[in-house]
C-alpha cells in the first residue's frame, strides 16, 4: 500500500510562514542597482533571492554515466570524474548500487542531505536577510537555514541536513556544513558519506540569472582526500514562478 513518509524539519505551513513573512514567496527578479550588471541588497551583498534550479542529471550520478533502463546519460558534476574512495568505501558503493532501487533513502521519502538538494530534479527558492539565509526546498518541503557569522553548535548533532554557517567571501556566499547522519547519499548510484561528512559550498553569482555553485566534500571515514562538485543554478524567469506543492510517497 503507498504510505507518505515525509521526512521534514517542518510542515509545509511552516515553509509558507517562513516565505510570507519576508514578503518573497514568488520568484520575480530582484532589482539591479544601476550599472552594476549584480542584484544587491540594501547592504551591499549580491541578492541570491529568487526561485532557482539545475539542468543537469547528477541526481542519477555525480560522475559521468551512460544511459540505462529509466536512466538518462549525463555528464558528471565531479572536478575529475573520480571519487577517492577508500577500498572498503568502494566495496560498500558497489553492494549500494546493486540494491539502488530499494536501498536509496530517497526511495524512502528521507531528506536529500547536502549538497544532493541542490540538485533533486525539483526547484528551490533562497530567501535571503543580512542575518540568515533561507533555502524553502520544493522536494519534502525541505528546508535549510543558513545562519549568518556564527559558529556551529556543540555536537555531534547527526542532522539529516547537517547544520549550516554561512559568512560572505566578497561576493561568494561560503557555507560551512557539520554535523551530519549517515544517512543520506549523494546520488542514486550509491555514492555515499558517513556521519563525518563536511561540505563547504560556493554560491557566487554570475550576473542575474545564474549562481555558480560549488561543493567541497571531505569525509576521512570514506575519501582518501577532499574532492569538488560544481553546476550552474538557473533563476526561474517565468511570470509567478513559485514553489507548488510536492508530497514523497513511498511504495
Amino acid at each position: 500500500m503507498m504510505r507518505s513518509r515525509f521526512r521534514g524539519h517542518t510542515i509545509a505551513i511552516g515553509v509558507a510562514a517562513v516565505a510570507l513573512t519576508l514578503g518573497v514567496f514568488r520568484g520575480a527578479a530582484p532589482a539591479v542597482a544601476q550599472g552594476s550588471g549584480m542584484p544587491r541588497t540594501t547592504d551591499g551583498k549580491p541578492d541570491l533571492s529568487g526561485v532557482w534550479q539545475v539542468m543537469n542529471t547528477a541526481i542519477w550520478d555525480i560522475l559521468d554515466h551512460g544511459a540505462q533502463p529509466g536512466v538518462p546519460a549525463g555528464q558528471g558534476v565531479v572536478e575529475g570524474n573520480e571519487l577517492p574512495y577508500r577500498p572498503e568505501a568502494e566495496a560498500k558503493k558497489l553492494e549500494n548500487y546493486k540494491t539502488r532501487l530499494t536501498a536509496d533513502p530517497e526511495s524512502q521519502c528521507f531528506l536529500p542531505g547536502v549538497p544532493r538538494a541542490t540538485y533533486m530534479p525539483f526547484p528551490f527558492q533562497i530567501v535571503q536577510t543580512p542575518s540568515q539565509v533561507t533555502i524553502l526546498y520544493e522536494y519534502a518541503h525541505t528546508v535549510r537555514h543558513l545562519f549568518m557569522n556564527s559558529p556551529h553548535p556543540r555536537g555531534p548533532l547527526y542532522w539529516w541536513m547537517g547544520d549550516s554557517r554561512a559568512r560572505w567571501d566578497g561576493d561568494t556566499l561560503v557555507v560551512d556544513v557539520t554535523d551530519f547522519n549517515d544517512q543520506t547519499w549523494f546520488d542514486r548510484a550509491g555514492n555515499f558519506h558517513s556521519d563525518a561528512l563536511h561540505v563547504v559550498e560556493r554560491y557566487t553569482p554570475q550576473g542575474t540569472d545564474h549562481i555558480s555553485y560549488e561543493a567541497t566534500i571531505e569525509d576521512p571515514k570514506v575519501f582518501t582526500k577532499p574532492w569538488k562538485m560544481s553546476m550552474i543554478l538557473y533563476r526561474h524567469m517565468a511570470k509567478g514562478a513559485r514553489l507548488l506543492e510536492y508530497e514523497c510517497f513511498s511504495w
